[in-house]
């Protein structure tokens, strides 16, 4: 191989990072700039998360370091930049993945791409609206005097690990309800079929409450919360996977007709 070969092969790599490096410093300052925009509102953001802790009969927040209220903000400006720029950031990574890839692929993935944010905040709002609410009822219940010993325990949340408690709610729900892209992603590209999916159910709803366990505090009551939703957002992918192969099959057998048809089909004589 001569060195004209070799450096031809080098440059489309080299082109390949030159984009790559250009698409993340559009991501990284579509980042900053949703960064500097909700930090402006970061008390406003915040006050929109603490609202369920104070729904269910909680007054009262504290913050056991000097820098404890700056850094919430901080983190909660920093949340609200990955949700708001994120139709951005995915923007840049379809554009740089596209270009690589098959006319029918462009058509299965782009679907699923579209529908994620709003999985992700259809996810994320029943976790505010619903879990979140009913895990702090819960929670907050155990307050009160320890029967006759006339201790009284009261809960004071700090803003740090309330805002940790409610981050990982919304995260956890959020990502949970992008697993029916994630199946019939799977199932789209031939890694698994719908009969091996269904062969895993059992396995599935096992999973699910482990899942449950790891991302949610350790009480029945959140853990039935999340893990109930991914065995019906599974069984409705099992369902959509269904319905989506049925229309292939369907367009197939019509196509094949079609083609018959016009095989047997006579062909005129030529005019004399």
């Amino acid at each position: 191989m001569s060195k004209n070969d070799i450096d031809e092969s080098k440059a489309p790599l080299i082109d390949h990072l030159i984009e790559l490096r250009g698409r993340l410093l559009w991501s990284v300052a579509a980042i900053m700039v949703c960064f500097v925009v909700c930090f402006a509102f970061a008390l406003e953001l915040f006050n929109i998360l603490v609202q369920p802790l104070a729904d269910a009969g909680q007054d009262r927040m504290i913050f056991t370091q000097v820098f404890e209220a700056f850094l919430v903000q901080i983190r909660v400006a920093f949340f609200g930049a990955l949700m708001l720029s994120f139709p951005i950031v995915a923007t840049q990574l379809w554009r740089f993945v596209a270009p690589g890839l098959y006319r029918q692929e462009k058509n299965a993935l782009l679907p699923f791409l579209l529908v994620t944010p709003f999985l992700f905040a259809a996810g994320a709002s029943f976790a505010y609206f619903v879990a979140v609410p009913v895990a702090l009822t819960f929670l907050l219940g155990f307050q009160g005097e320890l029967g006759a010993s006339g201790i009284t325990q009261e809960a004071l949340p700090s803003i740090g690990a309330y805002l940790s408690f409610i981050m990982q709610f919304l995260f956890a729900f959020g990502l949970a309800f992008l697993l029916p892209v994630l199946v019939m992603l799977l199932n789209r590209s031939g890694i698994v079929s719908r009969d091996q999916l269904k062969a895993f159910r059992r396995y599935f709803i096992v999973a699910a409450f482990v899942i449950a366990a790891i991302f949610t505090p350790p009480d029945v009551i959140s853990q039935l919360l999340l893990a109930i939703p991914l065995v019906l957002l599974y069984e409705i992918s099992l369902l959509a996977i269904w319905f989506t192969d049925r229309r292939r099959t369907a367009r197939e057998a019509a196509a094949k007709s079609a083609e018959e048809a016009a095989e047997t089909a006579p062909q005129s004589n030529p005019a004399q």
